[in-house]
């Protein structure tokens, strides 16, 4: 226990939920014993409240950093940018420089708008096309925010969203007229979403989905919803929130050589510094003029000049790269030390953005045993890697030994049958939950 635990207890009466990000609550990591806050971040390395010294092999800011934490030159923009004035009543020209270099990037997008957050923006994006199409229904597919358009999938039923990455997620507070105003549908079911096209002929406003998570597409799964989407004058919104900027400079999907009509960039933009754009075809944007969608942190300065240097990082330093070669050095050691440890585990995602999973009763209890032994070593561990140009292969070394020495614990408990008897705190959550 330490002034982390403590301030987090004091939080929890303070703020509801603990804190304002589901993913940083210490109850998804290591309830009771996770560090909570940090003192200073540089690079993979953070130092807690007891300056506590920890490699980050982790979320890396809940995929935020792709550079790594406190990124020189992404900073010294944005002190620049301060020194100038951050806010003013002129608009900031760097903004766009931005829209300009987007457009580069993604030559089929004519008109960009910005945003600060990825939520936020992707309701921007649905107010869009619904103005452009003048129809309501939106049919998607993945983890897309907490705007009411989104969680309204949950008025109908409680459990439409729990194949969309959070279990649990109640609709209150959500108008129940927006009731079969979101539909979800599975990623790779083409079936499925041809099903809904159909029931919802005349009615649908946009198609939103991630082209990429937890797996690559299956043949012609996004071209076909591209080719119906067209032919039925549908919006495309690709959700490149979490995808974005690590499989290449700019969108997944120019990867995948499949064109949205609207595309939607966060996180790993801008390094850490709040950034957000969705860019689109002219036409569909131009509806954004016919609707109000307005907000003063829209136009300080700090986001576009962050995103501007990291972007140029990104491209110049061959960034993407580096976290692919990253993160398949990581699932490959994840994959070997199952098998050397006799452990069933299954490795999902991208390879800058993996997962591993315990193919146990209840798999909730070795991952909060495998934080537990890995912050003893020194790493903020879970059964996630998402990587960082800041991982050095050196790194990635240090953190596969001591995971070894982990998945070694953890077949040991298991065989004997006192996994549980091994945590020193309570069972870790998944999904969403009450605190109190």
């Amino acid at each position: 226990m330490g002034k982390g635990q403590d301030t987090y207890r004091t939080a929890k009466k303070l703020i509801p939920g603990g804190t304002g990000l589901l993913s940083k609550r210490p109850e998804m990591f290591l309830p009771d014993l996770w560090p909570a806050y940090y003192r200073q971040a540089k690079g993979s390395e953070v130092w807690d409240l007891d300056n506590r010294h920890y490699w980050d092999m982790s979320y890396m800011g809940i995929g935020a950093c792709v550079l790594g934490y406190a990124d020189s030159d992404v900073d010294a923009a944005v002190h620049a940018a301060i020194e100038k004035g951050s806010m003013c009543t002129l608009n900031c020209p760097e903004e766009v420089e931005l829209a300009e270099l987007l457009c580069k990037i993604h030559p089929w997008a004519g008109m960009v708008r910005f945003a600060r957050t990825g939520g936020e923006a992707m309701a921007m994006a649905v107010r869009i096309a619904r103005a452009r199409t003048e129809k309501d229904v939106i049919l998607f597919c993945g983890y897309h925010g907490w705007h009411d358009w989104y969680l309204s999938a949950n008025v109908a039923s409680d459990k439409a969203l729990d194949g969309h990455l959070l279990p649990g997620l109640k609709p209150k507070g959500v108008p129940r007229v927006l009731r079969g105003t979101a539909v979800p549908f599975e990623y790779n079911n083409t079936a499925q979403f041809a099903a809904l096209m159909e029931k919802y002929r005349g009615k649908v406003a946009a198609v939103v989905m991630e082209p990429v998570r937890n797996y690559l597409p299956q043949e012609d799964f996004i071209e076909t919803i591209r080719k119906a989407t067209r032919e039925a004058g549908v919006v495309l919104v690709f959700d490149e929130i979490t995808s974005g900027w690590r499989l290449t400079v700019g969108g997944a999907h120019l990867t995948f050589g499949v064109e949205p009509d609207l595309a939607v960039f966060a996180k790993g933009m801008s390094n850490g510094y709040p950034m957000a754009a969705i860019i689109g075809r002219a036409d569909v944007m131009d509806a954004a003029q016919e609707t109000f969608i307005s907000s003063t942190y829209w136009t300080e300065r700090i986001g576009p000049v962050a995103a501007l240097a990291t972007i140029r990082k990104l491209a110049d330093r061959s960034v993407p790269a580096h976290l692919v070669r990253v993160g398949e050095h990581v699932q490959r050691g994840w994959l070997r030390l199952g098998q050397k440890h006799r452990l069933d585990i299954t490795v999902s995602g991208i390879a800058p953005l993996g997962h591993f999973s315990f193919n146990v009763q209840n798999p909730l209890v070795p991952k909060t045993l495998f934080t537990q032994l890995m912050l003893k070593k020194g790493f903020l561990a879970t059964t996630a890697f998402y990587a960082a140009l800041s991982h050095t292969e050196e790194a990635i070394d240090r953190y596969l030994e001591n995971v070894d020495d982990a998945f070694g614990v953890i077949a040991c408990a298991l065989k004997e049958g006192r996994l549980k008897d091994q945590l020193e705190g309570a069972v870790c959550q998944a999904g969403f939950k009450r605190l109190t």
